[in-house]
């Protein structure tokens, strides 16, 4: 849709002036209103005679039209009159304001429509009760802060500004209610659309949106912080140390090198006295079928702490590795050393158990 140029006395503030008519051709409805309105008789029978007994008309001062009705309080909610009866409360309340306009501008061309502007007087006073009344209900709606007046100024004025540049504009057929003497009113329910666009216009008051406060969080201390470095680690338990003496423990590692300088140990140490660990699972010996190659013994490691504790026992002979057992091949019954291996069920060591 093309935008409307409107004239001049259509703008905000701008005093009347006579209406701008534009027709292309005679329509039977327009001559038959025409004919209708005027006393005085004269020829309707070509365009330019059409557009100047139009524009006759509805510059005629008393040229006004009413678009609708207002039922508007008299006074502020809090001092109107409380009755029982509902008329008495619309007497004594209420008052009926006629909303008025004329003509500015009128197209039987393009849009086919036309223009309606209010009268001053009509203005202001929507004006007035815009002041005294609504801005003092809408006012005494909303909680108090520090700019209210200022926002309640500036409602005014705004209000101020749209209704001097309020302009109806609805169809050309509306010119159907045109009177004697250029007034008239809207048909065809159109007041109705004037009436819900002007109350439009009286805007609430609104109160500022309430400030978000943002809530500080304390930042968790993070394992990388710079705080304490150990608040995160489990603490880790101090071992406790052995009341044993350490030359009472034999490390489970064999050492081949020093079976010979050690082997007196052995004969010299008692069963009771002996606490050997258990033998690790992952030592092992690599597997061979040679039988010629020497017996392979464990060996306590070279120590020059004495010893001090008594025999008791009979001394335990040297023992092979079992894996030596292996490599040769030999039964369990074959003796070593004059030990006899069928009866190793005798002597229960520590690691056997």
């Amino acid at each position: 849709m093309p935008p409307v140029l409107l004239p001049a006395s259509a703008a905000a503030f701008a005093p009347r002036s006579a209406p701008n008519i534009v027709l292309s051709k005679v329509e039977p409805w327009l001559t038959a209103t025409l004919k209708r309105t005027n006393r005085v008789k004269r020829p309707l029978n070509s365009v330019p005679q059409h557009h100047r007994c139009l524009t006759e008309t509805l510059s005629s001062p008393s040229a006004i039209w009413t678009l609708c009705s207002l039922m508007l309080p008299k006074a502020p909610e809090s001092e109107l009159r409380k009755d029982d009866n509902p008329l008495v409360e619309a007497l004594f309340n209420y008052q009926m304001v006629a909303v008025e306009a004329y003509i500015v501008h009128v197209d039987m061309v393009s849009q086919h429509e036309v223009a309606f502007k209010l009268t001053p007087e009509t203005i202001e006073t929507l004006v007035e009760y815009h002041k005294d009344i609504h801005s003092v209900d809408t006012a005494a709606a909303t909680w108090n802060w520090s700019e209210k007046e200022v926002q309640l100024k500036k409602l005014q004025e705004d209000f101020k500004q749209a209704i001097n540049r309020f302009v109806y504009r609805t169809n050309a057929i509306a010119l159907e209610g045109l009177e004697e003497d250029g007034a008239g009113e809207l048909l065809r329910g159109k007041s109705d659309e004037v009436r819900s666009a002007i109350m439009g216009l009286f805007l609430p008051l609104l109160p500022p949106p309430p400030r978000v406060v943002d809530v500080v969080r304390p930042t968790p201390l993070l394992p990388s912080s710079t705080g304490a470095e150990n608040w995160w680690q489990p603490t880790m338990s101090q071992p406790q140390q052995s009341s044993m003496d350490s030359w009472r423990v034999l490390p489970s590692s064999p050492n081949t090198t020093s079976g010979d300088a050690t082997s007196s140990m052995w004969a010299t140490m008692s069963l009771n006295e002996m606490q050997l660990p258990s033998p690790s699972s992952s030592y092992s010996e690599t597997y061979t079928t040679d039988c010629d190659s020497p017996p392979q013994f464990y060996s306590a490691p070279m120590t020059t702490a004495p010893y001090t504790a008594a025999m008791t026992t009979a001394p335990i002979p040297q023992l092979p590795l079992p894996s030596t057992l292996l490599q040769q091949q030999c039964s369990t019954s074959m003796g070593y050393g004059g030990f006899d291996w069928g009866r190793y069920q005798d002597f229960a060591l520590p690691y056997a158990m």
